[in-house]
């Protein structure tokens, strides 16, 4: 068997086995810690910078790089404030998740003058991944509340490219089958003018189901399947998404979209309404702006820094006889990192639709991505307004890189970075229901507290398994398993 070969099929194996843990190729390795240490022992107090060498580039376009900059050349610069702007630089160019490495060193090569190189190592662009994912919310979920029912998996093939023509275009690909038939093709380009300020983005989607959440009661999801196992909704949405960025870290998008849905007659006998305007179908188009303020460290794992995000979107643009509803999102996280080993981090998430009921395709709350308290994985707390507030203490107590490149002959694949944090986690939050049904009133409209301890693994390509136990203050504790960050 040819090297060619052989590296193929160890790609693919690996991405078979990080797909069946939920976890994608293209989520990014571990940033590599880096020491800024001058060529020699002394140091200036000014500084400038003559030339930028970029080394490992060997596909992503120099411009992309500089892009991300704030220091140039031909310019002094305060040796102690230098060394700052080279290190927020770094975690910049990480944070494009193009590179597995990012390392700046300064050469200094007069009394006051350095030349800077940039050192990056590559990710593998072009993946192709098998898709085998659970249907439901989180595992918590398809575990205990749908009895680990297989039926309930999706499966199906990813292609994915990251860096189109080297300029950090993405372009994906999937088709899926199983529980969610679907079909998505997304194109983003970050840029489109010499400046780098202007970038367009389009999504076409279509999935279909045959088993559907139609409502929930005692603050769990009711699903219905017809006796037929006939199709019950039906969706197509596209979007084009305008992004301006005219500084580092800020970010405005504005997303233009139409959706249609079709659902069966038999889920309008169901509930009657899943829909509010008396029909079987939803059409409309949407509006959202979004500003977005990202200083993290690490988008994956983020341990030092804070993001801001604030959406408002707009239901019903032109015709509003099927929909007319503005909904609007904040989000708010600090992370605070003490040293190498410990960090905090808080985060608030709100969430607030103007009307007082939704179509369910619509519906919000607790329990639905990615607003959660822990210990109440098992239930979903819907209304039309939730505050959820996040905690987690982190001690990181494991940081070690090992060495597959015999296994492995792929220079993006040689390295698996592992860290493990032992986790303090104490979350709290409400939903308002302003129709107070009944069903739900146990968890709906009540001050919820969860806590509990858990154990964080960041491995490769950024990849994150959280295993958790968590207690709430409605007395019940349980272990949970989840493949993400909690925020």
């Amino acid at each position: 068997m040819s090297f060619k070969i052989k590296n193929i099929l160890s790609l693919l194996l690996l991405s078979f086995c990080l797909s069946f843990l939920g976890i994608g190729l293209n989520s990014a390795f571990a940033q590599v810690d880096t020491a800024f240490s001058p060529a020699n022992s002394g140091t200036p107090e000014k500084v400038k910078v003559n030339n930028i060498f970029i080394i490992g580039n060997e596909k992503t376009k120099k411009s992309i790089i500089l892009r991300e900059l704030d220091f140039t050349t031909d310019y002094y610069y305060d040796w102690e404030t230098f060394m700052e702007i080279i290190q927020a630089d770094q975690k910049k160019i990480y944070n494009l998740r193009l590179f597995t490495e990012v390392e700046i060193t300064p050469l200094i090569t007069g009394e006051d003058e350095v030349e800077v190189v940039i050192s990056v190592k590559e990710r593998w662009y072009i993946l192709p991944s098998l898709i085998f994912q659970l249907a439901d919310r989180n595992f918590a979920e398809w575990w205990t509340n749908q009895g680990r029912d297989f039926s309930r998996v999706n499966y199906g093939l990813r292609l994915s490219h990251s860096n189109v023509a080297g300029r950090n275009e993405k372009l994906r690909f999937a088709g899926q089958l199983g529980f969610t038939k679907a079909l998505d093709i997304q194109y983003s380009k970050p840029y489109i003018d010499k400046k780098q300020k202007h970038g367009l983005a389009a999504q076409f989607t279509f999935y279909n189901n045959k088993t559907l959440a139609i409502k929930s009661e005692n603050n769990r999801q009711v699903f219905y399947t017809s006796p037929e196992e006939d199709v019950l909704r039906k969706n197509i949405a596209a979007a084009l998404r305008y992004t301006y960025r005219r500084s580092f870290y800020n970010f405005h998008f504005v997303t233009l979209g139409f959706n249609h849905t079709w659902i069966s007659p038999l889920i309008l006998d169901e509930n009657p309404n899943y829909f509010q305007h008396g029909t079987n179908t939803l059409r409309y188009l949407y509006m959202t702006y979004s500003f977005r303020h990202d200083r993290r460290d690490n988008v994956a794992y983020a341990t030092d820094g804070e993001l801001l995000v604030l959406t408002a979107t707009k239901y019903g643009i032109f015709f509003t006889d099927e929909l007319d509803e503005v909904e609007v999102n904040l989000t708010a996280n600090k992370y605070f990192k003490f040293n190498d080993k410990f960090n905090f981090n808080t985060g608030l998430t709100a969430n607030w639709f103007l009307s007082a009921q939704q179509p369910y395709t619509l519906v919000r709350g607790i329990g639905y991505s990615p607003n959660f308290i822990r210990g109440y994985e098992l239930n979903v707390i819907e209304g039309q307004q939730l505050y959820v507030h996040k905690n987690s203490f982190r001690w990181k107590f494991f940081d070690r890189d090992f060495d597959i490149s015999r296994a492995v002959q792929l220079e993006q694949f040689s390295t698996i970075p592992i860290r493990l944090y032992l986790s303090a986690n104490f979350d709290h939050g409400f939903v308002k229901d302003r129709n107070e049904i009944p069903s739900n009133s146990r968890l709906a409209n009540k001050y919820l507290i969860g806590y509990g301890l858990g154990l964080d693994l960041v491995g490769f390509y950024d990849s994150v398994l959280r295993f958790e136990y968590s207690l709430n203050n409605s007395r019940e504790g349980n272990f949970f398993f989840n493949f993400k960050a909690p925020f």
